[in-house]
């Protein structure tokens, strides 16, 4: 008998002839964030993941997997051999743990995914229940238990009652790479979160107005994408200065454009360096109605940029939703930290809320375009954000 850590799978067990890809990656993803943990394994059996480890490293591993998209359930499990011998003793061990929550009714739930096992799953229901009723205080209770105690007979017997919620989602890389415009606000860092929930490996790119926003205000993004590199993994960011490009603006063009013309100077930018390190999508943070550039019009006058996808995975969401996703995987606390961005320089009174493509490319006109966007790229610095061990 032995205890380890069982992982369920989600919607990538729906994934037909492709689902051994996915599964695959999830155990690579498994192997890399638990290589600095002695004696560890990894290995399948109908459907689920396992990790074989050392029992004192069980907590902190199920830590490092609840970041791994794909998964939907943790759970610490006791596996035994099928010919029975520590049934009961791994029974007892499931029911005993929940000793101290004060529970005092429970409910088995047998499934045998292997039907060749000659005890069917009624069967073991009653076996289980008989040996908590013999041996604890516990009481049966079919229709509202306090908890239940699972058995699942595969290749071995697996009993096991605690389980912690995952991620989901897809696995990262199964859906190409994508390029986060990565502000130092709530909604991008979320956005990001989202897209790499549906298989994108995910990189940033960062505008900023040095030396007209400060260091501190580099170093606070930098921070929200170490902390989306816990479910990411590394990220390259790529940093780049847009105040010559809002000088530019700010001198040739209506004042009240100021913001949708940096935008979209922001896609030609953020599409350059897909270009050249071969990203599949752009990924924004945009909302429709929060800010200026984000209206319908400012949507379509940005949107005509790029020659590839872009993903709004925010674009019909509640503020307070978005608050609420930023809380649980960590990013709020520093997203409202108060320091500037360029968005803030060069800030017009009344932004245009209407702009039309005509109207924004006869401002663009008066402007070097290429030579501004090559000006930009020539000084691109490029920062690689590694996952702490």
């Amino acid at each position: 008998m032995e205890k380890l850590i069982s992982l369920s799978l989600g919607e990538v067990m729906l994934k037909g002839d492709n689902r051994k890809t996915f599964i695959n990656k999830i155990i690579g993803q498994v192997k890399k964030i638990s290589k600095n943990f002695q004696d560890i394994s990894v290995y399948r059996d109908f459907g689920k993941i396992y990790i074989n480890c050392h029992e004192e490293d069980i907590d902190e591993v199920i830590k490092k997997v609840k970041n791994i998209f794909g998964i939907v359930y943790i759970t610490p499990t006791w596996k035994i051999d099928r010919n029975m011998e520590n049934f009961e003793e791994a029974v007892l061990a499931v029911a005993k743990a929940q000793a101290e929550k004060g529970y005092k009714t429970f409910k088995a739930k047998a499934k045998r995914s292997d039907k060749r096992f000659e005890i069917q799953s009624a069967d073991l229901n009653q076996m289980i229940g008989g040996i908590v009723l013999k041996n604890t205080e516990y009481k049966v209770d079919v229709h509202n238990p306090d908890f239940y105690i699972y058995c699942d007979v595969k290749e071995h017997i697996y009993l096991y009652s605690e389980r912690f919620k995952g991620t989901g989602g897809l696995p990262l890389g199964t859906n190409g790479r994508g390029l986060l415009l990565l502000s130092g606000g709530i909604d991008s860092p979320v956005a990001g979160y989202m897209m790499a929930k549906r298989g994108i490996c995910v990189d940033a790119v960062h505008f900023h107005s040095y030396p007209f926003t400060s260091e501190r205000a580099e170093e606070k993004v930098q921070k929200l994408a170490k902390i989306l590199g816990q479910y990411t993994g590394t990220i390259r960011m790529y940093s780049c200065n847009l105040l010559n490009i809002q000088k530019a603006i700010n001198k040739n063009c209506p004042e009240d454009e100021m913001t949708i013309l940096s935008r979209r100077f922001m896609m030609r930018i953020a599409e350059e360096i897909s270009k050249q390190y071969e990203y599949d999508s752009i990924i924004t943070g945009e909302n429709l109605g929060q800010v200026a550039s984000q209206t319908i019009g400012g949507l379509n006058v940005t949107n005509a940029i790029p020659d590839r996808v872009v993903f709004r995975p925010l674009i019909g969401m509640d503020k307070v939703d978005i608050i609420e996703i930023a809380e649980s995987i960590g990013t709020y606390e520093t997203s409202i930290m108060p320091f500037e961005d360029c968005c803030s320089v060069f800030l017009p009174k009344h932004p245009k809320l209407r702009p039309t493509r005509k109207g924004v490319e006869k401002s663009e006109s008066k402007l070097q375009v290429e030579e501004l966007v090559k000006e930009a790229m020539s000084e691109l610095e490029i920062i690689t954000i590694k996952q702490e061990d």
